[in-house]
Formats: C-alpha cells, structure tokens, sequence
C-alpha cells in the first residue's frame, strides 16, 4: 500500500506586489505555507517566487484579474486541485487614484470599485464556499485610511474601501460561528516602497526614524492575525508609524 502525499497548505495573496503582498507571500512561505501570488500579469511575479524559494519556501504565481468572476473561481478551483486548500486569503489591492470629483469619470470610478471592492467580495466569497465547509480558515482584507474617512480627490477611493470594510464585517459575522477568521487591517500611512522613495522624497527621509511603515513588519501582523486563538480573535487592527496623524 503507498500512503497519499501530504497536500500543502496554502496561503493566497491576491494583489502580490513589489512591497506589502510580497512580504505578505514571503511571511507565509517562512512559516510553512505554500504562497500562492496572484497579478494580472504572472511574469512580474518571478522575482519574487524566485525570492521565496531561495529562501527555502514554496511559491506558485498565477496571471489572473481578480475583477473577473470566470477568472477567480478558476483560480480557485486550480489551486486547491492542484495544490492544496487555501487556509489563509489575503485580499491585498489597492487602486489609489486620486482625482477631484469634479473631474472624476464614471469609468474611472467604477474600474477603482472593481479593482478595491468587487474583487474582494469575488475572492471573498470563493473564501467562505471552501473555509465554511471545511470548518476553518483566515480571510484578511487590506484597507487604508480611506476605508475610515475620505479625503479630498479620494472619493473613488474612499468609496470602494469603506464598501471593502462593510464587506469584511458582514462575513467577519457570518463566518466566525464557523470557524472562519475575518479581519480587516487600516494601513494608515506610507509604506517603505519605490514609488514613496521617488516621488515624496521628504517623506521617505523619515524612514530612518521609523517614519514609514516596513512592510516586513506589516506582513508580521497578518502572520499575527492568522495565528490568534479563537478566544480572542482581532475583527480590525490599525497599523501605523508612531508619529502618523490620526
């Protein structure tokens, strides 16, 4: 009799960038995880799966547009044949465009929907069919400043974020009496990345001072939040530099 190969468990980083995704994806791959990393474009990924699998770890990049509903139950239903079950998604897209309201177009504005919130409820809902079903599982959505309040010539923005949080609060609701850990985390600051470095020089000077955020440090917390008893579970957690105005 041969045994069956143990099947991985997966982490899912939908929204793998260059900064706060990948250190996300490198997080879970050093604790075990196999990472799957997902962008429209796959072969911007190779960096970093080849940074996590230097390391030891286990990656797997997908191209997939997390707007699509075709595309992500594929990407979801591919993984967990191929791979393993997903354990943990961490919905990690932005789309931080700015523009006045006046100037705003409709299709502008509602591609920033799709891309901040649409997708979450799409992968999110993939999510809670499998986890709920299973009887376990960690859902993490990556909100902003603009999920709590919105700036001015943020109102695309703003809108998709605070509709991403009710999002997250309503399965954080339903999905907790099954075992499903939801939470929603405000990143309320700069992140230590290249389009900060060169584009608001004065800014990442503060760097030095703990100014920025590490995004090292911010994937620690989601590593944090994954691994919390369910006795005391965190729903939203703020993260923030020391002397970042609130």
């Amino acid at each position: 009799m041969t045994s069956e190969t143990p099947r991985a468990k997966v982490a899912l980083v939908i929204g793998a960038g260059d900064s706060t995704g990948g250190a996300i994806a490198k997080r879970f791959a050093a604790g075990g995880y196999t990472a799957c990393v997902t962008r429209r474009d796959a072969e911007k990924l190779q960096p970093l799966v080849q940074s996590i699998e230097a390391a030891g770890g286990k990656a797997v990049a997908f191209g997939s547009d997390a707007r699509k509903e075709e595309q992500v139950i594929a990407l979801w239903d591919r993984i967990e044949a191929e791979i393993g079950p997903v354990e943990v998604l961490v919905f990690n897209i932005g789309a931080n465009v700015p523009s006045t309201v006046v100037d705003e177009t409709a299709r502008k504005y509602f591609k920033i929907w799709e891309m901040a919130c649409f997708s979450g409820f799409l992968n999110g809902r993939e999510a809670a069919r499998r986890m709920s079903a299973r009887g376990r599982g960690t859902v993490i959505f990556t909100g902003a400043t603009a999920a709590l309040r919105g700036a001015a010539t943020f109102s695309a923005f703003a809108g998709a974020k605070h509709a991403l949080r009710a999002l997250s609060q309503s399965m954080a609701r339903e999905l907790g009496p099954k075992n499903v850990h939801v939470a929603h985390v405000v990143v309320d600051g700069s992140i230590d990345t290249e389009f900060i470095r060169t584009n608001f020089p004065e800014k990442y000077a503060t760097k030095d001072q703990d100014g920025i955020l590490n995004p090292e440090h911010i994937a620690e917390n989601y590593w944090f939040l994954h691994n919390q008893p369910r006795d005391a579970w965190t729903y939203e957690l703020d993260l923030r530099p020391w002397n970042e105005r609130w």
